[in-house]
């Protein structure tokens, strides 16, 4: 991107009062973090295309060496990051962040970040964290709670910190650390979870801590990633954990509110910001809930509820996405992907796809792209009146493992992880 045109994006954003995820050094065309940009994932690209040719769109290239592991992927100027082990580029079984070229998928270097995790199942092993970018630095969260940021340009390690050991953070579920950091500003924000630190935010050139937000009943951290939200001129960290949802100054880490939901097995999905609403939703039974962020007179910021938790709205890690007034997302993990009424909680549709198993549903325009475990792709309308299917592919060699890394689109261009492989296709006129 030229000089020019970041100029331009960023005059427009100051002008209008826009607020980015993270610092002003976000550009337009980058997926910089989980969800992108905003945490919303849903692509700001107008002219993706409404239909793919049989067996899908183009592909322009595809890498080897991400590794065994379910990170999404995290695309930042000329380069694609992803977290993963046992590289199929490198001779052992141990972690790594990688790098990409963006435009040929080359792989540019590989940082060791630790030992891989292998806890309970097999299908359940491995990495989860997708990388953050922001000004140079990469950063990442190990399956073991271990944050390492690096350089962007060569993989050098900048700093590490233990969000347990270090931090006092504790995990609410047995299957590791996922969050996707915040960068804001000079502040690095993640969840090591408990109720020793619910929620830090560190020096991001340093890894030293600015602050620590404590909810006294938090269970511990989940594996959703943090949203921002501007309620009354402050600044709040909206957040799920294995507690449930909580907002947190993001000047001082005061614990604002909180809403706690009964235990769980996991809480995933990164909740939904929008204007003073927060969407957010757990699997296993446990539903999704609509609230409002309420200012009084003296600026306490509190929340009421719009709905409670409607198990109907059930999402275990593929994710809610928001176009327009609805939701969509999938039925807890049953390759049954819905539509709801986000005022009300009310269910449009619930329809089966081409795949089968837990669903990720990311956006872009009017369309949804939903991505199956069992590794089919559907582009379908995002319509409130029915499901439509309008084209469908299937990830080449998918089916070993579950297809659980949540797509990208950026800058007319289908991202997909598939364990050691990337794929970029072009899905844009």
């Amino acid at each position: 991107m030229s000089l020019v045109r970041f100029a331009r994006i960023a005059a427009i954003a100051c002008s209008s009062g826009a607020t980015l995820l993270g610092s002003s050094f976000l550009l337009g065309d980058d997926w910089p973090t989980f969800r992108g940009a905003k945490r919303t994932a849903v692509a700001t690209d107008s002219n993706l295309l409404k239909s793919w040719p049989e067996g899908g769109p183009q592909l322009v290239w595809e890498a080897k060496g991400a590794g065994r592991g379910y990170s999404s992927l995290a695309v930042a100027g000329d380069k694609i990051f992803t977290l993963g082990d046992a590289l199929s580029t490198k001779s052992d079984e141990e972690e790594y962040l990688t790098a990409y070229d963006r435009k040929t998928g080359k792989q540019l270097w590989a940082t060791k970040t630790g030992p891989a995790w292998k806890e309970m199942k097999e299908e359940w092993h491995n990495s989860r964290s997708t990388p953050s970018v922001d000004d140079g630095i990469v950063y990442v969260v190990t399956p073991k709670g271990v944050l390492v940021a690096c350089n962007t340009a060569d993989g050098k390690e900048v700093w590490r910190k233990n969000l347990v050991d270090d931090l006092g953070g504790k995990k609410d579920d047995p299957w590791g650390y996922s969050e996707s950091v915040l960068i804001d500003g000079d502040k690095v924000v993640c969840t090591p979870g408990g109720v020793k630190a619910t929620m830090v935010a560190l020096n991001k050139k340093t890894g030293e801590l600015i602050w620590k937000a404590i909810r006294p009943e938090d269970r511990g951290a989940g594996h959703a990633s943090i949203v921002i939200s501007e309620i009354g001129g402050t600044r709040v960290y909206v957040q799920t954990t294995g507690g449930g949802a909580l907002g947190v100054s993001a000047t001082d880490g005061k614990l604002l509110w909180s809403y706690p939901i009964d235990k769980t097995t996991a809480v995933c999905p990164t909740p939904i910001v929008r204007g003073d609403l927060v969407f957010f939703t757990a699997g296993y039974g446990r539903g999704g809930a609509l609230l409002k962020q309420v200012v009084d007179n003296a600026g306490v910021i509190t929340v009421k509820e719009i709905y409670g938790l409607n198990n109907k709205l059930n999402n275990k890690h593929g994710g809610v996405i928001l176009i327009g007034d609805y939701l969509y997302g999938d039925s807890d993990d049953k390759g049954l992907p819905y539509c709801a009424d986000l005022m009300t909680g009310e269910i449009k549709w619930a329809e089966r796809g081409p795949g089968k198993g837990s669903t990720v549903v990311i956006g872009g325009g009017d369309m949804l792209y939903c991505q199956f475990q069992s590794g089919e792709i559907a582009l379908a309308k995002a319509d409130p009146a029915k499901f439509t299917v309008v084209s469908q592919f299937k990830i080449p060699d998918s089916g070993k493992r579950p297809s659980w890394a949540h797509p990208v689109i950026v800058d007319g261009m289908l991202y997909v992880r598939s364990l050691d492989q990337i794929f970029c296709y072009k899905i844009s006129n």
